[in-house]
C-alpha cells in the first residue's frame, strides 16, 4: 500500500513542505519588519514629545534653550533630561522605567546594554544637541529666535545619530561598529517635528562633530 494519499505523489509532498516552508519564511519576515516599523513609529512619538518639552521649556525660560547648570558636572547632551522631563510629566529620580526617554531599539555602545537602562546617561536614549566641546557646533542655551533654521536644526536624536550607526535599520545588524555614512536614525527639530533621516559621515569623524555637506534635511549649528 502506498505511503502517501491516492493521487498524492512524493513531488507532490515535496511542493507542499516547499510551499509551507516559504509560507513560514515570509511570515517570519513580515513579523519582524512590523516589529521593526513598530519601533520606529514608537521613537517618532517619543522624540516629537521631546521636541515640544524644548519648545515648552523655552517658552518658560526667556526663549532660551537649556544649558549646562552652574556647577553642574554632568554631561548636558545626556542630563538635559533633568530640565525638560517634567514637561512630559515625569517627576522625582530618573529611573529604567521612565517613558518617553527610552527607544525600544536601543542597543547601547560600548556596554552593550541599552543606555536608557543606565543611570550615567541618565536613563536615555536620546542625546541633545548640546555637545558643548570645543569647535563642536551646538545650541545648548541659545535663544530660540536667534535660531535661523530650525525646520532644519536639531535638538534631540537617537544617540546612534551621533556616530553615525542605525538602531531600526541596521547595516551592521548588531554590532556598534563600523560607522558608515547614511544610516538612518530618529531626530526631532527645533521647530517640533521628527523624522527618520539619514546621517552624514566622513569616514573619519563622528557625525556631531560638524554640519553635514549639502543635500542633507539636518544640521547641528544654530547659525
Amino acid at each position: 500500500m502506498s505511503r502517501y494519499p491516492q493521487g498524492f505523489t512524493r513531488t507532490d509532498l515535496l511542493l507542499v513542505l516547499a510551499t509551507v516552508s516559504m509560507g513560514l519564511m515570509l511570515s517570519i519576515g513580515f513579523l519582524k519588519a512590523s516589529h521593526r516599523n513598530a519601533g520606529r513609529s514608537e521613537c517618532l512619538g517619543n522624540l516629537r514629545k521631546l521636541g515640544h518639552a524644548f519648545q515648552l521649556f523655552a517658552s518658560d525660560h526667556k526663549q532660551s534653550l537649556p544649558d549646562a547648570l552652574p556647577g553642574q558636572k554632568e554631561d548636558i547632551w545626556w542630563f538635559y533630561k533633568e530640565q525638560i522631563k517634567g514637561y512630559i510629566g515625569l517627576k522625582g529620580l530618573s529611573s529604567a522605567d521612565d517613558r518617553g526617554f527610552a527607544c525600544p531599539a536601543d542597543r547601547g555602545y560600548a556596554d552593550h546594554g541599552p543606555f536608557s537602562r543606565e543611570a550615567r546617561f541618565d536613563f536615555t536614549s536620546y542625546v541633545y544637541n548640546g555637545v558643548t566641546l570645543p569647535d563642536v557646533p551646538n545650541i545648548a542655551g541659545w535663544s530660540l529666535p536667534a535660531v535661523r533654521d530650525p525646520a532644519r536644526t536639531l535638538v534631540v536624536m537617537e544617540w546612534a545619530a551621533h556616530a553615525p550607526l542605525s538602531w531600526h535599520d541596521s547595516r551592521t545588524g548588531t554590532r556598534n561598529a563600523p560607522f558608515y555614512c547614511d544610516a538612518i536614525s530618529v531626530i526631532a527639530f527645533i521647530d517640533g517635528h521628527a523624522a527618520s533621516a539619514p546621517i552624514y559621515y566622513d569616514g573619519h569623524t563622528p557625525a556631531y562633530v560638524r554640519d553635514p555637506i549639502p543635500g542633507y534635511s539636518y544640521k547641528y549649528s544654530g547659525n
